[in-house]
């Protein structure tokens, strides 16, 4: 089953598109409560299917680098302290997943918070990303939900 997974700026973890209003998206919480809230046009919203990472060739999807992850952590939350590493650490362990990352580019926020989304999508059982996060053709919430 295809999801819409977003990131609505300035609020914190993600989102799952839930329906559309006629001037709103109705999302809810990818945590314990699973509230559900109206996402206006002004809230920047962002569909995680939409992101990519910078690297010294192509920008590579971020359902590409969350499969790697996923791989190398064979389906369990992040195994290092990502919040508390030092810089250096980080990276190291970062290039292990993406090793042509551009280092000037993809900054240490960067980074934590893709550990962080890819930890709420375990806990939620959300692991193939591949499929579940695959960019659609349009950007209606029917078109999505024709492809179920």
């Amino acid at each position: 089953m295809q999801l819409t997974i977003l990131s609505i700026a300035g609020r914190p973890g993600l989102y799952k598109l839930v329906s559309r209003g006629k001037a709103n998206l109705i999302v809810e919480s990818l945590d314990e409560a699973h509230k559900r809230m109206p996402a206006f046009a002004t809230d920047r919203v962002t569909s995680l299917a939409d992101i990519a990472m910078y690297t010294d060739a192509e920008d590579v999807p971020l359902m590409t680098i969350l499969a790697s992850l996923r791989d190398k952590e064979e389906g369990k939350p992040v195994s290092i302290n990502f919040k508390k590493v030092s810089s250096k650490e980080l990276r190291e362990y970062f290039s292990t997943i993406l090793p042509d990352f551009d280092r000037e580019r993809v900054h240490d926020s960067d980074i934590r918070k893709l550990f962080t989304w890819y930890d709420i999508l375990i806990k939620n059982g959300i692991t193939d990303f591949e499929s579940d996060m695959r960019p659609t053709e349009g950007d209606n919430i029917d078109d999505r939900m024709q492809e179920e």
